[in-house]
């Protein structure tokens, strides 16, 4: 009888530890299966948002150029108006110099055109009378135009810049355009983003009308049923999961060109990204049966019970850089004493380990003497600027004479002195400037989204407030200081750097105590 009770309550427990691994074990597909569909979801909403916030800052950054160029043309032409053979000379030159534009005209202030690139002779002597020109001559500034059929019938948008006489007479109009059927610079911004698995990008004007698409039979047409253009328009970046004009799911990114107010999207259909989604769910179905059937056959109630919170423990062990997973350890029911204590000594080792990672992360890009940031923490700063294409002004200084303090007064002055500099340098910047000390009495302000004239001006009252100041023990001191800007004066960040390390031994070589900034580059 006792053996019966006893055989009967293994086979219960076997049959309760089989349908709990069971149930744990469908559970866990299904929440598998849930979050790796969000999952990649996500991912596919977050990849096509900087995507489209990618293609928007190229075209703004374009856009912006385009307009820049043509200013600087007009001004140009004004100075050699009215001389054809000049206004000839400087339409063809804009025409071809990079091909942003796929015609240029001049227009004096009555429409009619003085000038015109090669593509569109026939336009030289015409008035035109288009809504673009019409625009132009209207407004008097530089501006993009609406998209509107040209005389040649053709889809366009024209870049334009007022001339204007030294006297304040306005004379005409420098325009570029881009005719959006054919081969243009969005064409060639924007690539070929055409995939096989329905994944493309469009850009739309603020009236909602394709101005670039894979289908070019869509070019000029409007889309009004698509709530993501409304997002698109409104000025900002995101993603969304929208059903397109023709009943499709997509999973797009959006962003905004503001020079233009134009807007970006980049999508793909989320069938596409599901697809991959129901092939991974089978292969883990299928590699996992085998071992888990395996398992089913091997599992008692004990060794369930008593593995349950060190397996707990092991899986958090994995994921130890996570702060989470202090609250994680927490929550398990170490429910014997060996359990317990690993517990409390795994706890103790997490918060231990977290708190020296973060001193280290610290330490290792701060310099020990004067708090200020060191070469490592510049890489990191200087490649997040590269990345996300934050221009930025580079500001170098070091102490006129400082050896002289070493040698005068000890080192442990001379600490002091860059301590005390330090502070200087902190005082004066902005807020999101990066405070660096390369080494020796060598230092580095770097100052993201800074023009060069900000930049000078900061360096010229850190170059005062130094020579005011009394440095303990060490009396007046003065400091030279090198400033350049990127991308101004060099493709690269790490040349940028070069060139005011240049512009600091020329202040050295001019005579101390003062600032040198780097010309800026001259335009042909």
């Amino acid at each position: 009888m006792a053996f019966l009770v006893r055989s009967n309550l293994r086979q219960l427990i076997v049959i309760l530890a089989l349908l709990s691994t069971l149930v744990a074990v469908i559970n866990m597909f299904i929440a598998s299966a849930k979050v790796q569909k969000q999952a990649l979801i996500d991912n596919t909403l977050l990849s096509n948002e900087a995507y489209a916030s990618k293609l928007a800052d190229s075209t703004q950054a374009f856009l912006e150029s385009a307009l820049l160029e043509l200013a600087y043309s007009a001004k140009n032409i004004a100075q050699n108006w009215p001389q054809k053979r000049y206004l000839n000379q400087e339409t063809q030159r804009l025409s071809k110099q990079n091909y942003a534009f796929n015609s240029v005209v001049l227009s004096d202030a009555n429409g009619v055109v003085l000038a015109s690139s090669d593509n569109a002779i026939e336009l030289h002597g015409q008035i035109l009378t288009t809504p673009g020109p019409l625009q132009a001559l209207k407004e008097r500034k530089p501006l993009i135009s609406q998209p509107y059929e040209s005389s040649m019938d053709n889809l366009l948008v024209l870049i334009s810049s007022p001339i204007f006489h030294e006297n304040g007479t306005y004379l005409g109009y420098i325009g570029g355009s881009i005719y959006l059927k054919e081969k243009n610079i969005l064409s060639r911004l924007l690539g070929e983003h055409y995939h096989h698995d329905g994944s493309y990008i469009y850009v739309v004007d603020n009236k909602k009308r394709l101005l670039y698409h894979p289908d070019k039979e869509r070019l000029g047409s409007a889309v009004h049923t698509n709530p993501l253009l409304d997002l698109a328009l409104s000025g900002g970046t995101g993603a969304k999961a929208i059903v397109n004009s023709k009943g499709i799911e997509m999973l797009s990114g959006y962003a905004y060109i503001p020079a233009a107010g134009w807007g970006v999207v980049s999508q793909r259909p989320a069938d596409a990204t599901l697809n991959a989604h129901e092939g991974l769910m089978q292969k883990i179905l299928l590699h996992s049966l085998p071992i888990n059937l395996t398992m089913l056959s091997l599992i008692w109630l004990c060794a369930w019970l008593i593995s349950s919170p060190l397996r707990q423990l092991a899986a958090n062990a994995k994921n130890m850089r996570q702060r989470t997973t202090i609250q994680r350890v927490e929550r398990i029911q170490a429910w014997y004493f060996e359990a317990n204590e690993l517990k409390h000594a795994f706890l103790h080792g997490l918060q231990n380990v977290h708190d020296h990672v973060g001193q280290l992360r610290q330490d290792v890009r701060t310099d020990p003497l004067t708090g200020l940031n060191n070469r490592r923490a510049l890489e990191r700063i200087l490649e997040k600027c590269d990345i996300t294409q934050t221009f930025f002004s580079a500001i170098t200084l070091d102490i006129d004479h400082f050896k002289h303090v070493n040698d005068t007064f000890g080192h442990d002055v001379g600490d002091i002195v860059l301590k005390e500099l330090a502070f200087l340098m902190r005082s004066t910047s902005r807020d999101q400037d990066f405070c660096i000390r390369l080494g020796g009495e060598e230092f580095l302000i770097l100052l993201p989204s800074c023009p060069l004239e900000v930049a000078a001006d900061i360096a010229e009252r850190l170059r005062l407030d130094v020579e005011k100041h009394e440095f303990t023990t060490a009396g007046k001191l003065t400091i030279s200081l090198g400033v350049a800007s990127w991308p101004q004066h060099a493709n690269s960040t790490t040349a940028v750097l070069k060139i005011a390390d240049e512009m600091l031994y020329a202040a050295k070589q001019g005579g101390r105590n003062q600032v040198r900034t780097a010309p800026l580059p001259k335009i042909d």
